[in-house]
């Protein structure tokens, strides 16, 4: 299991000791027994039709809801978690991407709803706006025969809309951590709408998790009833993860497809070793070939928000339709990007790593990534676009000398080998000429635009921020301990093994395209 990169604070509410725990002090002790723990390496190992909805103890009307929306048998993970979910139990699902995990929460949850009508019921937290947006549909489309109140909570839209619509109690909300805490925080009215919550789902778990929303997760928590069902879901486990199951014990089910992490076996995935000055150019020729692939659809992956912006002005000079998803962009022209794409007006979409999340478009045949994730786990999210529900799909990943070292990172943690491909090399740098002069064209649309200036003021905002929660100086000392490693002989060694990585690397290049 990777180790988490960011350890929450024990005193965090869901992590304080059970209120009873166990006497033997060994760390054994704290495991949860091994019935309650449902861990399968091998996830096509399970027969996913092994039961029917109605089976796994779902009313009448939603067997009939999920017949109408052409879900036939339950999914792994839905026929494991649904039915301790109806017994009351907190449960963590971790399952791969695409594998149903939505509808393994949102069907209990509507069910005891239906018994129950009454506001607010359960508040669904989750890292992005768009993936709030995404599950507010898929709860609504699975609560189509109930007259479902559902208030979307993000940021990007106006407060005073959202006050008013907690303020008449809704039956479920779905918030981002962010704004939920604001309002929380600057309305003394809002906190006893949850008074009764029954449940708290956190949707990306992993990523909610993060130390990143600890402050604004803490005031959340106090909010909510302790008496709440507690809900973990995600497509890979962290080290705070495994910690709820010291903190629930007995009280707590663990569903597990995989130890550790793991890419989908449909997914073919690749990657081509290049120098950095002409990816621009690899990269228009890999989106110039789609139609002759077969290919109806790609999510390009980003690092930063000022390469997506400049992508997608190049590619626009370039006469490439594209949309771009990324953080600086209104909330309306992230929705109309994600809109265009998923109905298939544009095929390719430029993102951060907002889109790197549950986001679920069936018709993505391709991810590429134009950067290499820093983080090896989100390589997994990302390239999980793609190849979903049974279906195939290519993650391609174009690697520079510097990205030798993730690329190893990322083959350690889903124990697979990237293919190694070639392209033409001719073929390819005969755009170059032409992506030279878009690229130039693009960056003097940033000037014009003032992107940069833009850039200037969010990084203030952002630094300002983390200053408040205490995270900067953790962030400078991790800067300060990186430069260190740098020095002295472990930097030659470091400079060998890249070398020797790089060497590797173009060995393995076998299929040329």
């Amino acid at each position: 299991m990777e180790k988490s990169q960011h350890e929450v604070d024990e005193n965090f509410p869901l992590f304080k000791p059970s209120l009873k725990p166990s006497t033997n002090s060994s760390p054994a002790a704290t495991i949860i027994p091994q019935n309650n723990i449902i861990t399968h390496e091998n996830p096509n190992s399970i027969t996913e039709n092994t039961a029917t909805f109605s089976e796994l103890g779902l009313s009448e009307w939603a067997v009939k809801t999920c017949k109408e929306l052409r879900m036939l048998a339950p999914r792994r993970v839905q026929q494991y978690c649904i039915p301790k979910i109806l017994e009351g139990r907190h449960v963590i699902g971790i399952d791969e991407t695409g594998s149903g995990k939505t509808a393994a929460f949102a069907l209990p949850i509507l069910q005891r709803l239906a018994e129950h009508p009454f506001g607010v019921f359960a508040l669904v937290v989750t890292p992005t706006r768009e993936l709030a947006f995404q599950l507010a549909e898929q709860f609504r489309a699975l609560g189509s025969s109930l007259r479902l109140r559902i208030a979307l909570i993000v940021g990007g839209m106006d407060m005073l809309r959202q006050t008013k619509e907690l303020v008449a109690r809704p039956h479920l909300v779905i918030a981002t951590p962010g704004r939920i805490n604001v309002l929380l925080k600057d309305n003394p009215e809002i906190a006893p709408v949850f008074s009764r919550t029954k449940f708290l789902v956190l949707d990306e778990a992993d990523r909610v998790l993060d130390v990143g929303f600890q402050d604004e997760l803490k005031f959340i928590f106090q909010s909510l009833p302790e008496s709440r069902q507690n809900l973990f879901f995600s497509a890979t486990t962290t080290s705070n993860l495994q910690k709820l199951r010291e903190r629930y014990q007995d009280k707590l089910y663990a569903f597990e497809a995989y130890e550790g992490f793991k890419t989908v076996e449909k997914l073919t995935q690749q990657a081509v070793f290049i120098p950095k000055k002409v990816k621009d150019v690899y990269l228009l020729h890999i989106l110039s070939k789609m139609k002759d692939t077969g290919v109806r659809s790609a999510i390009v992956f980003v690092s930063t928000c000022r390469d997506c912006h400049r992508l997608n002005l190049m590619l626009e000079v370039l006469d490439q339709e594209a949309a771009a998803l990324y953080s600086f962009r209104s909330q309306a022209q992230r929705l109309e990007a994600l809109h265009d794409f998923k109905s298939g007006k544009v095929p390719i979409l430029l993102a951060t790593d907002v889109a790197g999340r549950g986001l679920d478009i069936p018709t993505v045949d391709l991810v590429i990534n134009y950067d290499v994730p820093r983080i090896p786990r989100d390589y997994i999210h990302r390239v999980g676009r793609t190849a979903r529900a049974g279906r195939g799909g290519l993650a391609l990943s174009l690697v520079t000398q510097n990205d030798v070292d993730l690329v190893r990172q990322i083959e350690a943690l889903t124990k697979r080998q990237l293919d190694m491909i070639e392209y033409k090399e001719n073929e390819v740098l005969s755009l170059m000429k032409k992506v030279f002069s878009a690229k130039n064209v693009a960056n003097m649309k940033m000037i014009d635009d003032g992107f940069e200036d833009k850039a200037k003021e969010r990084k203030k905002q952002k630094l300002k921020m983390l200053e408040e929660k205490g995270l900067l100086k953790q962030r400078s000392k991790r800067k300060r301990n990186k430069e260190f490693s740098k020095k002295g002989n472990k930097h030659e060694k470091v400079e060998v093994d890249a070398s020797a990585d790089i060497a590797s690397l173009k060995k393995r290049s076998k299929k040329k395209l």
